[in-house]
């Protein structure tokens, strides 16, 4: 629906209350709300919302490689290439039109990103390429970078392991050998099999906890209520898997 009519048959309608019960303190936070709600202007809002946009805008075009046109006259050139041809215009800048109006692209910046392993940059629009004229090849991820997705961000899967097995009311502790350990063979793995950067750490992490997370209400029945992780623990649960490679490319 249009902005502009729905607007329209909001006015056109009456506005229907009903009465509730509250505490004071929440009287007057909601009476608060009502009234600053009514003192915005929704109009500057948008209007410096779409001023914003133009002016500092940033679009991101993920897996822009599911597009690039590697099997010449294959099945899905031509939608391929249609589709680099609705992007073009967009990247090179036009106005498009949004339920909050008119946006122009001229001054907004366009990253995208792909991994070019079955297709190259070159198989891409010309006229595309050339709007993205600085190119960026990413090294794989290390051990040490593992270790740190692992140890450093706030909420990290280490972290989410924990909280997680808690509300089963059972203790998780990481060794640093653990961390370690994991980030090792996530780099193994990533080495040896298909290289999926830091999503392999999820499968690690999955096939680490498998059992305990299955057992884990039992366990806590039993009194065992506290685990800890080392590196034999994690090794253990990953060592069959790695030793079959054509295991770890469906398990991992």
């Amino acid at each position: 629906m249009d902005p502009g009519l729905g607007s329209m048959l909001e006015k056109l309608v009456p506005e229907t209350k009903h009465r509730r019960k509250t505490t004071v303190r929440r009287a007057i936070e909601l009476l608060t709300e009502e009234e600053t709600e009514k003192l915005v202007d929704k109009d500057r809002i948008v209007e410096r919302a779409i001023e914003r946009t133009e002016e500092s805008g940033l679009v991101f075009i993920d897996e822009i490689d599911k597009i690039a046109i590697n099997e010449r006259g294959g099945s899905g050139e031509v939608s391929r290439q249609g589709v680099q041809r609705d992007l073009l215009p967009i990247v090179e800048g036009c106005a498009v039109t949004t339920k909050h109006g008119v946006i122009n692209t001229d001054n907004i910046l366009f990253i995208a990103a792909g991994a070019f392993h079955t297709a190259k940059v070159s198989d891409l629009m010309p006229e595309l390429q050339g709007r993205f004229p600085i190119r960026v090849e990413l090294e794989a991820l290390t051990r040490d970078d593992f270790r740190r997705i692992l140890s450093e961000p706030h909420a990290s899967l280490t972290e989410q392991q924990v909280a997680l097995l808690s509300t089963e009311g059972m203790t998780i502790e990481f060794e640093e050998s653990a961390i370690d350990a994991m980030a090792d063979l996530a780099a193994e793995a990533n080495e040896r099999l298909e290289n999926i950067g830091a999503r392999r750490l999820m499968t690690i992490m999955e096939q680490v906890f498998e059992e305990l997370a299955f057992d884990a209400s039992e366990m806590v029945g039993r009194g065992e209520d506290s685990v800890r992780i080392d590196e034999d623990f994690v090794r253990s649960k990953l060592r069959t898997v790695l030793e079959d490679e054509d295991l770890g490319r469906f398990v991992l």
